[in-house]
């Protein structure tokens, strides 16, 4: 009757060893899938940035390529070109 009492208290340490075992197992485990969802919506963010900021430079190029009152504009602001007899006024911010 003891023996059995001792057999029973030790499967159901083993069992409750291992259900506490698979419980750490699957917290670790949906810890580690949060951060990863975290990294994967930081870099879907960082992505659709870069998507964006790449639309606008080949909206730029294609301007740059076809419209030459926009080039003219670029040099201009860009590298303070003035065409002759004109007077360009600079002012610091």
């Amino acid at each position: 009757m003891l023996l059995r009492r001792i057999i029973a208290l030790f499967y159901l340490l083993v069992f409750t060893g291992l259900i506490a075992g698979a419980g750490v197992y699957f917290w670790q485990t949906r810890q580690e899938l949060k951060q990863q969802q975290a990294t994967e919506a930081r870099i879907r963010q960082r992505l659709s940035e870069a998507e964006t900021r790449l639309k606008r430079q080949q909206e730029e190029l294609v301007r740059l390529r076809t419209d030459p009152a926009y080039v003219e504009l670029v040099i201009r602001r860009r590298l303070g070109y003035a065409k002759p007899g004109e007077l360009i006024f600079r002012f610091e911010n």
